[in-house]
């Protein structure tokens, strides 16, 4: 998985930014927080709300990679 989200530039990882977790890009959010919210009911503005340092156009890019790599799965 690190592999493939080190080429989408909404996002990285260092081991001494969240244990090493991937986060927004210039954050400390955790791109997992993204998921577990949207699985928990909130919307893609409230996300933005409560973590004011992530941009639209990030969570976007995320939900997009993720669309993407499922869909080339279910092809395979």
């Amino acid at each position: 998985m690190k592999e493939a989200w080190k080429n989408l530039a909404a996002v990285e990882s260092h081991p001494d930014v969240v244990s090493g977790a991937w986060v927004f890009r210039g954050t400390r959010v955790p791109v997992a927080a993204l998921f577990e919210n949207l699985r928990d009911g909130a919307t893609i503005d409230q996300f933005l709300e409560w973590f004011p340092g992530v941009q639209r156009v990030d969570v976007e890019a995320v939900l997009n990679y993720e669309v993407a790599v499922l869909s080339i799965r279910a092809a395979a």
